[in-house]
């Protein structure tokens, strides 16, 4: 692999990184919005989130999908950017040529599928931690965690063993298939919009947009795919939020069946505000980081090697 491939994995890094300091804390009022807890709209799970446990609750579960965000990302976009050169290379015999739609589009559901399997046992210890509403005290651990917002977990890495101890592997992946279902699709209304809104916004004579286009661009592709993503990804925060409490959901499908039951088509757009908002400013760091990273380190290598 050459060093233009893997410096496409290497801005991934980055901009993952500036996406989740930027997006978690709205994440996690989007996580309780949807697991169903009674918050009722999102101003009000804002002030009970403060109220009850101060600035630090907003960042609970931040440090596992950091520290794991850069390998998540550094993939996605680095499948993406290669899955996009290939195609390019097999068309056109230029891996640099400028990619056409549906090559844009397979490589989203390229992007999509491999992060599915990277992605979705981070998302359900995110999950799990931010879904504790009250600090972990090792005496009440042998109490039985049926009051919802329970501590069971003392951090990230308790979670993860605690959760492969007691559900195994399956239960890691419990969600898949909403994952899938909410990652293929949104990834393809990710990039897309994207390429779209850079080669608009970016003037008229210039090789490559700046600062401002990737901001922009990015933000608008993060509100999009989030709102569209929002149905399934409200099923997959119920089945990776169940578990720990109780066990309601047989599945994906039995998880859709009983929330439209309980709460109507209604509960399938819950959070769909905060994913909205939240997606503008995630997505414009996560472009704006990788963008802006992939730059600088071509520019270093012409400079080494004029």
């Amino acid at each position: 692999m050459g060093s233009l491939q893997l410096q496409e994995f290497a801005a991934g890094l980055v901009g993952g990184t500036a996406s989740v300091v930027v997006g978690h804390p709205l994440d996690t009022i989007k996580t309780r919005l949807q697991a169903g807890q009674g918050y009722g709209n999102t101003l009000n799970c804002f002030l009970t989130v403060y109220r009850n446990e101060s600035v630090a609750g907003f960042f609970k579960g931040m440090s596992f999908p950091l520290a794991s965000s850069a390998i998540y990302s550094s993939v996605v976009f680095g499948i993406f950017s290669n899955t996009q050169q290939l195609l390019s290379q097999l068309r056109h015999g230029d891996p640099a040529h400028s990619p056409a739609l549906p090559d844009v589009a397979l490589a989203s559901v390229v992007a999509g599928f491999i992060s599915v399997g990277i992605g979705t046992p981070v998302e359900l210890v995110k999950i799990r931690l931010q879904m504790q509403t009250q600090p972990y005290i090792k005496a009440n651990t042998k109490q039985k965690p049926s009051v919802s917002g329970f501590p069971v977990y003392r951090g990230p890495f308790h979670c993860f063993r605690t959760v492969l101890q007691k559900e195994g592997i399956a239960g890691m992946y419990r969600g898949t298939g909403a994952t899938f279902l909410r990652d293929i699709p949104g990834y393809c209304l990710y990039f897309i919009p994207y390429k779209f809104f850079c080669g608009w916004i970016t003037p008229d004579g210039c090789h490559s947009p700046n600062a401002f286009s990737i901001w922009l661009a990015g933000g608008v592709a993060g509100a999009i795919s989030w709102v569209i993503a929002t149905p399934m990804d409200v099923v997959k925060s119920r089945l990776q939020a169940d578990g720990v409490y109780l066990n309601k959901y047989k599945g994906t499908l039995d998880c859709i069946s009983q929330s439209y039951q309980n709460e109507g088509l209604k509960v399938f757009f819950r959070g769909i505000t905060v994913n909205a908002v939240r997606g503008f400013p995630a997505s414009s760091a996560m472009f704006l980081g990788y963008e802006l990273s992939l730059k600088a380190m071509k520019r270093d290598k012409t400079e080494t090697n004029p």
